[in-house]
């Protein structure tokens, strides 16, 4: 009971921050979004929609505000996020002529689509100083590692016996969904402890780290596991010591091995005979047909969330489960799903959406290198592009085309390019200064004299720029 009125108390006290200050209104949605706090509580305060009620003030004090702030930054990505559920719409219609007959549940998950791509436009709009970036990707950070921490803790206490089967919710009910989302968030806690001042917030950060990948190991997701790896390798191939790195990180491994708990290991010794698993039968036979069904619907798709009910419409051999309707779920593949749900066209907007925000970490380093021997920019960038990689492994193996967080991912992407870009150009001369097209920027020629920095370190970034311009 105590639990919720905590819980209500806390949320109704921020609502009318949300409508006054729709950045506020942001962050809090954020960390219900995220950190899941209503699933803490007991009783109906835990199924109330107190998500809804936080985004509908905050676009009310979005739109009540006189500066007349525009709804997202005029970026080609955000353009192509819009297209994308105007084709999620149109493949709706199409697999069910006439809106009203398509079913419930279709309709509601293209509404979680839509309101999926409005926050992350909405964030691209509200978003307006560095300081503004720092806070929501703390928010987001500390929000996973709240149940890192919390699971990671009750792991060494049980000595790892009792794997974790599901999430606190949400995006995160099920187990692989909420392992990815932990593997997402390593690189922000491990780069966030890097940029910040304060001593005491880079040990909660750092010290987290451990806690939260012994939380991602107990969900026994082995897509969790290989995502794990691949942020683990972005972030040490991006490091200073590559050769201390990979050491360290193949004893982490090896004693993982030797020393973990043994259904941890029975669970990873599958990956070494995918062929005779039977879950990863299962998602072969799930990625032929989504394959068929792509190439029978090439334009708009057979409709989102449809992928059950054609399933047996492509798979010309089905098994004797199959035709009892079991093992039929999902197709197991975010880049196949999108193309089978919803064609060719949103298939190439979705790469292109990844292949833009990882074009941007890598362009956003290489300038930020020339121009400082240490910089947020560098920080932020290797930490998205970490971030991203897990995703996008993660991804192979799961059925997160929707994911709110990469769409989330996206829409940051562009705000930290923006600043990166403002503060790039803030002191250098007229033919140095970049932009965020494709044009190739003029050569910054790295100088190392310390004590001339372009900018003074703003409050809660640790580095600073040590490097200047010959100008």
């Amino acid at each position: 009971m105590m639990r919720d009125l905590f819980v209500v108390m806390v949320i109704t006290g921020l609502l009318p921050a949300c409508f006054r200050r729709p950045y506020v209104g942001l962050l809090v949605f954020s960390w219900l979004a995220y950190m899941r706090v209503q699933d803490l509580s007991w009783g109906t305060v835990r199924n109330m929609r107190w998500s809804f009620y936080v985004a509908m003030l905050t676009f009310a004090g979005f739109m009540a505000n006189p500066k007349g702030m525009k709804p997202f930054l005029p970026d080609l990505r955000c353009f192509l996020m819009i297209f994308l559920v105007v084709l999620v719409i149109l493949g709706v219609w199409d697999s069910e002529p006439g809106l009203p007959g398509v079913d419930k549940a279709q309709k509601g998950r293209t509404f979680e689509f839509a309101k999926i791509i409005g926050i992350a436009l909405f964030t691209t709009a509200v978003l307006t100083s560095k300081e503004h970036l720092r806070v929501l990707v703390w928010v987001i950070a500390l929000s996973f590692a709240f149940y890192g921490v919390k699971s990671g803790i009750w792991g060494i206490m049980t000595f790892g016996r009792t794997p974790i089967k599901t999430g606190p919710g949400g995006m995160l009910a099920d187990n692989n969904d909420y392992a990815l989302a932990l593997v997402m968030s390593i690189p922000m806690l491990f780069h966030l402890g890097l940029t910040e001042k304060n001593e005491t917030l880079r040990k909660v950060f750092h010290y987290s780290i451990p806690l939260t990948i012994i939380t991602i190991a107990l969900t026994h997701s082995r897509g969790g596991m290989l995502s794990l790896v691949g942020a683990c390798g972005v972030l040490i191939w991006r490091s200073k010591n590559r050769v201390a790195g990979f050491t360290a990180a193949g004893l982490f491994g090896l004693t993982i091995l030797l020393f973990g708990p043994t259904n941890l290991k029975s669970r990873l010794s599958t990956l070494q005979n995918v062929e005779e698993d039977s879950s990863a039968k299962a998602r072969f036979r799930s990625w032929a047909a989504a394959s068929r069904m792509a190439v029978g619907n090439p334009v708009l798709g057979v409709g989102l969330n449809k992928f059950r009910q054609s399933y047996m419409t492509y798979q010309p051999n089905p098994t004797a489960q199959e035709r009892r309707g079991e093992n039929i779920f999902v197709a197991h593949n975010s880049y196949l799903q999108i193309w089978a749900e919803t064609g060719s066209i949103s298939l190439l907007i979705y790469l292109y959406l990844i292949y833009r925000s990882f074009r941007t970490c890598w362009k956003m380093r290489k300038l930020a290198k020339k121009r400082y021997y240490s910089s947020w920019i560098i920080n932020y960038a290797t930490m998205f592009e970490a971030s991203l990689a897990a995703f996008c492994i993660g991804s192979t193996f799961l059925n997160r085309a929707h994911f709110d967080l990469v769409y989330h991912f996206f829409a940051i992407v562009i705000v930290f390019e923006k600043f990166a870009l403002e503060e790039l150009n803030a002191n250098a001369p007229a033919e140095l200064r970049v932009d965020s097209g494709d044009r190739t920027p003029g050569q910054l020629r790295r100088i190392r004299t310390p004590g001339f920095g372009l900018r003074p370190p703003v409050h809660g970034f640790r580095d600073a720029p040590l490097l200047s311009d010959r100008h």
